[in-house]
Parts: C-alpha cells; structure tokens; sequence
C-alpha cells in the first residue's frame, strides 16, 4: 500500500487525491454553502495543505516513511514548478533529495544523581528531583565533580556581563538557571541564553559539565512535570562519519535538569540559599553571585542509540546573470512534524499551520519565480527534515551544503505563518541586522502591512528555526511572521496555547487561505528583490552576530 500510495504522490503535480476524498479527521472542514470561492493561488496553497497536513501523513515525523511521501511530494512539486534537482548526486544524476544520515537517542533509564556534603549523602530522585539529560555522544555517561553556580551561566562583555568572574570551574560541573537578563536584546538574548550555548561557555572554562536549574519563573513557561512527561522522547542529531550525534564542537554534557526541590538539596549549606536564588531568577533582570557549593555531585546516566535516515528537499531556479548566477538566495521551509503522540482519541499532530502552510508557500513561491522569470541570483529552494528535533536538516544542510558554502549569500525562512486573521501587520526576525533590513521594509509595506519589532522577546524565536542555522556559517538571514496588530495578539495566543504541537494543528482550524497568498507575495518580493539586487547582503557593521559568526560585514 505504501509504495502504490508513494506511487500516486510521484504521478499527482496537482492537486493530491487526499483532497477528493471524504473527508476524515485532520483534514478541512466543508466550507459555508455561502463562502466566497477561494482565488487560484489560495487553492493551491490550500491543496498541498490537505495532502501534508491529512492523517495519511501521520505527522510526518523525521524518520518515518510517511515522512518520506511527504518529501517524494515535495520534490514532485518542485519538478512541476520547473526546479532543478539539487540534492545528492545518484550515479551520474543529481536528484531532488539530500540524504540525512540521523541518530535517534534517548535516556535509557532513570540515571543516578548523588550528593555528598559534609552532612553525607543525598540521592535524588528520578521525576522527583531531576531528570537525566540524553548524550548524543556517548551510551554511558559518568561524571563525578564539585558543583558551581555561575548564574545565568552568561559571558556577554557587551552587556557587563560575566556570571564567571571570581570562580575556578575547571574540573567542575556547572550548574546555571533557565533564561537570560530582559534587558537584553530579543535576538542576542535567545542566543546567550540556549543551554548549547551555556553548554559551550562552560566548556570554555573548563567545566566537565552543566546542570540546568529550573527556577519559579521558568517552572510557568516549561512545568518541571512536562519536562517529565517529555523526558523518554526520541531526540535527534545527524550522524556523524563514527555515529555518534553531531553537536555543536566543544559544549560540555548538560548532564541533567534539576526541579525546584531539587535545586534546594544541591544547595544546603550553601553561603547563598537557594530560595535567595530562586527569588533573585523571579526578576526580568536578575543578578547573581557565582559561587562554589560546598556539595560534590556524581552523575551516571545512560543514552539508548538507534540509527535513523532522513532527506532535505532541494530544487534549483539558476540565476539569469552569467555573473550573480554563482551566487545563490536560499528560501527555507521545515517540511517534518512531530508524528504521533498524546492520550486522547486524536493523536496525530497533523501540524497544518506548522509547517505544512510554510512548505506550501515554499513550492508556491517556486511556482511565481516560474511564471515571473528566474532573477539575476541563483534561487534555492530548500524543504529540511527535523527541524522539530532541533534544526538538524538545516544543520546538517549548513555544514554539507549541496553547493559551495562561499556562494549562499542569503536566506529567506517559512516557518509556522499562524494565518487565521488577517494580518496588519509582519516581524522579521533578524531582518534588521543586515543590509537586508530596507529589503524586508519595502517588500512589507509594499503589500499594505507595518513591519512591527519582535512581540514575544521571551520565546526567543530567533534561534528557535532554520534560518539560523544559516546565520551561524555568517550568511544574513531573516525569518517573517504575520503580526499581532489588530486580532493578531489573540490569535496568536490562543494557537499558542491551545493548538501549538498538537493533534489541533489541523485543518479544522479557520485558517484564512487568502491570508497564505498575502504571505507569499511578501515573502516573494524579498526574494527577488535579493536576487536581483546589484550587491549581496552584508551584516551590518559591528553586528553581534555577523561579528560572532564572521559572516561578510558593511564597511
């Protein structure tokens, strides 16, 4: 059945036959007798959806062979919007696919953590008092060391911040909170405060590992009881030629996360209590003092293996100038989900809106490059596998590019546009970084909306899609959202809330297919207007990002 299901996703270039048939959970809604009849570009957007987004998908997880349709699906379409292949080579051909070597790992076991102070020992307790954090590197991890607390475990000289001034961590595990200080810019914010990034300090300075707090204030974003519900998860990383999991070179373990219960016990006797602490992390602003605890912690924890496979979708549109054709624009879109899961009668996350809708825009965006003209620049279209695992297609994509890496000049993310109100107004994440900042404002208000500052500065957005993956080889990136003026604030908070990851981001949701044709023409108008531009984008000049990433800067 699945070959002949394959089968008939490779013959359709138009609409899929999900679309026809009757109509089952996941998939759209009859529409009012008296609705408006959809435009021809909003069908089109609507019917990849139906296909994606179907429960025949089954929430196209990275690694499942439904997955696999999926991008059989999207590579289709590609031919069909006249895309070159650009993925692997396969003989003396290239196809549409880049295989994805993966490794799917997770705790194996509950682990052991013990304290041993003056007083004694203390063994804590598995869901309780912490859960274990998986190693992509290694089946078994054992780590015995003094403990330290660095803060928010954040070296920024930018900000007057070091959260490791006055402490030795060499040899020692560092345990650091959730977050980063408000007074931060969104963008350098997120980024400062990822644990691969306090993972990363922390190896800087010797430490042989890291354990994550959870505080109050993190406890309300992120439960402690979620993060237990969560913990046997399949995770992913792309394989490396050994076959343990690629991650970023040189980050300390993060050897656990430890609750509020938790984080007392590795505090007793410490000069600072820990409800001290844990009242200082309920400021926006908080300010800590590092210091050794008077407690020795050892950690033995176990990683359960499996190899996996994937594939990136690539498609081609060559540049028209024999000159700026060397150079490629990349438009991005995650084309996996995260399958099954849940303990209702639905447990399909069908993932409609994320990011079936971005994948759509991605081929339809395809489809008007076709009809308008190829530009001056080389055009990529690039549909990635596990971003939902922590943007691993793109990584892997961004470190074995299937052109040189010196010609992407640029990308252009579609991830997760939340359609249903018509929106008034757009954030660029990152857009106002590089020279691409006037490029996103003229696209923006040329199709009648405002271009609003980042509204959910917490979330930390920027580092949370494939675009920036991108921005960390040093190419400009932005990623676009719909935003919150008008109904926009309410609608993007009750998906949040109610249908974020879950069986409810499906079709039965009001999407506003119209509203997916407005995205496209943005997102369009700033890809062409790179493309044809007569200079490539540069980082601004002194850009924290561009600086860090020694990406290509304006004099």
């Amino acid at each position: 059945m699945r070959r002949l299901f394959l089968a008939l996703c490779l013959s359709s270039a138009a609409l899929p036959v999900v679309a026809q048939t009757a109509a089952p959970q996941g998939t759209a809604a009859a529409a009012p007798a008296n609705a408006a009849p959809l435009s021809r570009e909003a069908t089109a957007i609507k019917s990849h959806v139906m296909f994606l987004a179907s429960d025949a998908m089954r929430g196209r997880e990275a690694g499942s062979p439904e997955y696999d349709i999926a991008a059989q699906y999207v590579a289709a379409q590609f031919y069909a919007a006249g895309l070159k292949p650009g993925g692997d080579k396969q003989g003396e051909d290239v196809g549409y696919l880049q295989n994805v070597p993966l490794v799917a790992y997770k705790p194996d076991g509950e682990g052991t953590l013990t304290l041993t102070a003056a007083a004694g020992q203390t063994a804590l307790a598995f869901g309780t008092d912490y859960i274990p954090s998986a190693n992509s590197r290694a089946k078994e991890t054992s780590v015995a060391a003094p403990v330290v607390f660095v803060g928010y475990g954040i070296v920024a000289p930018q900000y007057g911040r070091d959260d490791y001034a006055g402490v030795d961590v060499k040899g020692k595990i560092v345990a650091f909170v959730s977050g980063s200080p408000s007074k931060m810019t969104g963008e350098e914010r997120a980024w400062l405060g990822s644990a691969s990034t306090k993972a990363q300090v922390a190896a800087d300075h010797g430490a042989v590992g890291a354990i994550a707090l959870v505080t109050s204030r993190s406890d309300k974003l992120r439960p402690f009881a979620r993060l237990v519900d969560a913990n046997d998860h399949v995770r992913m990383a792309w394989a490396e030629a050994d076959g343990t999991g690629h991650v970023d070179e040189g980050g300390a373990p993060t050897l656990a996360t430890l609750s509020l219960t938790g984080a007392a016990k590795l505090f007793a006797g410490a000069r600072t209590p820990w409800a001290k602490v844990s009242r200082e992390a309920d400021k926006a602003d908080a300010a800590f003092k590092p210091e050794a605890l008077p407690v020795t912690l050892a950690v033995a924890t176990k990683t359960k293996f499996d190899k996996a496979r994937s594939s990136n979708v690539v498609g081609l549109l060559p540049g028209s100038d024999p000159a700026l054709a060397r150079e490629v624009v990349v438009l991005s879109a995650h084309l996996d989900h995260i399958g099954i899961s849940g303990k209702g009668e639905d447990k399909i996350n069908n993932g409609a809106l994320d990011n079936a809708i971005g994948i759509a825009s991605l081929i339809e965006e395809a489809k008007r490059f076709g009809k308008e003209g190829p530009a001056k620049r080389t055009i990529m279209f690039l549909a990635v596998t596990a971003e939902e695992k922590g943007l691993v297609g793109s990584d892997y994509f961004a470190n074995h590019p299937t052109v040189t890496a010196e010609s992407i000049v640029a990308d252009v993310n579609l991830d997760m546009p939340i359609l249903t109100y018509p929106f008034e107004d757009m954030v660029a994440f990152g857009g106002d970084r590089s020279t691409l900042g006037p490029i996103i404002r003229s696209a923006v208000e040329g199709a009648g909306v405002a271009l609003s500052p980042d509204p959910i500065p917490d979330e930390g957005i920027f580092v949370r899609s494939d675009h920036f993956r991108f921005v960390q080889k040093g190419v400009p990136s932005v990623f676009l959202w719909p935003g919150q003026k008008g109904p926009g604030k309410a609608a993007v908070e009750h998906f949040l809330s109610t249908n974020y990851h879950k069986p409810s981001d499906d079709l039965s949701q009001p999407i506003l297919w119209e509203q997916g044709v407005r995205f496209v023409d943005v997102n369009y108008r700033i890809a062409r207007e790179i493309g044809d531009a007569p200079s490539r984008p540069v980082w601004n000049k002194g850009d924290y990002f561009g600086t860090l990433f020694k990406g290509p800067t304006a004099p």
